[in-house]
């Protein structure tokens, strides 16, 4: 459906990151430089796992489908970002601000999720080990990651789709992308039904992946705790210290940003907010999983070496 069915607004204005001109090359360098790292990163872990028999386990499943969600995720946001720092307007047309929205809201859902079903992994690993290989088995997991995917798309396109029925009057995006929030203070129409679908959607989102998260952990540290060597209990931290520092920088990412007063906050401090969780996260991701996973450091070394020598 065309476009001025919806809205007076046919294109919209991204306010940006900043609006003195002498930062704008330096900003440009520093995302380039971010987003090329992330590409790097996870489309390495991707092939580096594609690439290990050894490697082809449920965790090791997961994490490459957390390194292409975090691939497509970084890909939503930077590109636009980068074009707007060297353009002398940053425009937006109301068809691509849309899809933007859409694809934004089902890659953070899917992460959101996919960091969920990990912490899942992790917890029958730990705590029923004889029985891992026939719980997750290669049916449930491809079962897991399809009710990730699903459940990302299922929520992204109720919300989008209450987002087109609403008329737009301003076209200045307080933001440096199109997001819920900044999109629904520039309607003259009723933002009730968005504002209603986004409490509950979002609501069931967190509270289901945050519990499950916590209590995957709770059982984790019990059952680490009950080790009796120190050797072992070791082993088992290292098993799951990069998913559960994943994690934390996903969800406390997260809880700044929406769990403040709204007194507290200033665009600027969104701003830097919402970079880490669009931008940094998806890069230091990969980072996480291949500096602090020996399995993942010796993959890597010997790929290097079958390519090299």
């Amino acid at each position: 459906m065309a476009a001025e069915n919806h809205s007076m607004v046919t294109e919209f204005i991204l306010r940006g990151l900043t609006n003195r001109p002498e930062l704008q090359l330096p900003l440009f360098l520093l995302f380039l430089g971010i987003y090329m790292v992330t590409m790097v990163g996870n489309l390495g872990m991707i092939t580096l796992i594609g690439l290990n028999t050894h490697l082809h386990t449920p965790m090791y499943f997961f994490l490459s489908n957390l390194s292409l969600v975090d691939l497509c995720y970084s890909s939503v946001i930077t590109p636009k970002m980068l074009i707007n720092f060297v353009s002398q307007r940053n425009l937006i047309s109301y068809g691509g601000c849309m899809s933007q929205l859409y694809f934004f809201l089902v890659l953070v859902i899917a992460e959101c999720y996919m960091l969920t079903v990990m912490a899942y992994d992790r917890y029958v690993a730990i705590c029923h080990p004889l029985l891992y290989n026939i719980i997750m088995s290669p049916a449930l997991c491809s079962l897991l990651v399809a009710f990730v995917y699903a459940i990302g798309l299922i929520g992204s396109t109720i919300e989008t789709g209450l987002m087109l029925k609403l008329h737009y009057c301003e076209d200045l995006i307080s933001h440096y992308f199109c997001d819920i929030l900044p999109l629904m203070k520039l309607s003259c129409s009723s933002t009730y039904d968005v504002e209603m679908a986004v409490f509950f959607l979002a609501g069931f989102d967190i509270v289901v992946t945050s519990l499950t998260v916590l209590i995957s952990y709770a059982f984790i540290l019990s059952s680490i705790l009950r080790i009796s060597s120190t050797e072992g209990r070791s082993k088992a931290f290292g098993t799951c210290s990069s998913h559960f520092a994943a994690v934390g920088l996903f969800y406390g990412s997260t809880a700044f940003m929406y769990l403040k007063p709204s007194t507290a906050s200033s665009l600027a401090q969104e701003n830097v907010a919402s970079v880490f969780y669009t931008t940094v996260i998806p890069m230091l991701n990969p980072l996480i999983y291949s500096l602090r996973n020996k399995e993942v450091k010796v993959a890597l070394d010997k790929t290097l070496r079958r390519k090299l020598f």
